[in-house]
């Protein structure tokens, strides 16, 4: 596994999935097109939009986000095109908006298909002219920003339910990226999985010699809703958690959420249970059924091995 390191943030090569998703990067870095960068949370859309302003021609002018998600729809269209002194109540001064800070530079729109509709006109309409209109401002502005979008949701279904314009979806989706979850690259889970772990015993002073078979095993078979973030923060809980030197099941299941399991790999395979079971039973037959034993290299007492195995047989 390689890491590209940009603008004080690193980039992590798990596979080569990541691998041909940079070069497509790379290329699109060199033109002055719309970007789409769509993918659930988690996935690195806003890495890769950092990625592609690095490696383009405008690496050192501003990069520049905003939130569409997370500004109230009334406050929306001062943020992105400023407003003149005395446009409104309360302008008591002029405002610089995003676009004009972005200027010579890149605009980052996360997660714009949450843009109230009405807004979406205006910016087609500054896609479109090259231009913006500050609030109260009497003269259009010309800019030259280069923009990029991000999305976890799918556009096309948005535009489908007419929450997004068609119009400006296609202008937006001049070079797209589609960054997949982290459950269809299970390579990638190993080598982020590995990854964490050294990060996190170093940072930590933890000694864990690393992740056992069936921990490997649970891992490439779970959801993962929250895709890398919720893996790097799994494997960290683990080894602030596990009293064993080796990774253990027990470590990493209670910190799972069975809920969002439902129609995934880890049915297909086994559910968290029967992949704990199997761990247990695995280990019972390497101790010759020694239950001191085998608690002692699960990391759990051995009443909890007498009842699991009890609810084992039970079930059976």
């Amino acid at each position: 596994m390689n890491t590209i390191s940009f603008h004080q943030r690193s980039m992590l090569i798990a596979d080569s999935v990541m691998s041909n998703l940079l070069q497509v990067a790379k290329k699109a870095a060199q033109s002055k097109a719309t970007v789409l960068v769509c993918g659930e949370s988690g996935t690195g859309k806003e890495l890769f939009a950092r990625y592609i302003h690095e490696m383009s021609p405008r690496h050192e002018q501003s990069f520049v986000t905003i939130n569409c998600a997370a500004i109230p729809e009334g406050l929306m269209e001062a943020e992105l095109f400023g407003f003149e002194k005395g446009a409104f109540t309360g302008a008591w001064m002029q405002r610089i908006g995003k676009f004009e800070k972005a200027k010579e530079g890149t605009l980052l729109l996360d997660e714009v298909t949450e843009m109230p509709i009405a807004l979406q006109a205006k910016l087609l309409r500054v896609i479109q002219e090259g231009e913006i209109d500050r609030l109260g401002g009497k003269d259009p502005i010309a800019i030259n920003t280069r923009l990029i979008a991000t999305s976890n949701r799918d556009p096309l279904q948005l535009v489908k339910e007419g929450c997004f314009r068609e119009d400006l979806f296609y202008r937006l989706n001049v070079l797209r990226i589609d960054c997949p979850p982290l459950r269809e690259r299970p390579e990638a889970i190993k080598n982020f999985a590995q990854y964490f772990l050294n990060q996190n015993c170093e940072k930590y002073q933890k000694g864990k010699s690393g992740l056992s078979r069936s921990v490997l095993e649970l891992l490439e078979n779970y959801h993962w809703p929250g895709n890398i973030r919720e893996l790097s923060n799994v494997i960290e809980r683990a080894v602030l958690l596990s009293d064993q030197v080796e990774i253990q099941p027990e470590a990493v299941i209670p910190l799972l959420n069975p809920e969002v399991s439902s129609g995934n790999r880890i049915e297909e395979t086994g559910s968290l249970a029967s992949i704990e079971q199997k761990h247990i039973e695995e280990t019972l037959k390497v101790t010759n059924g020694n239950k001191t034993e085998a608690a002692k290299r699960l990391g759990i007492s051995v009443r909890t091995l007498r009842n699991k195995v009890r609810q084992y047989h039970a079930v059976s």
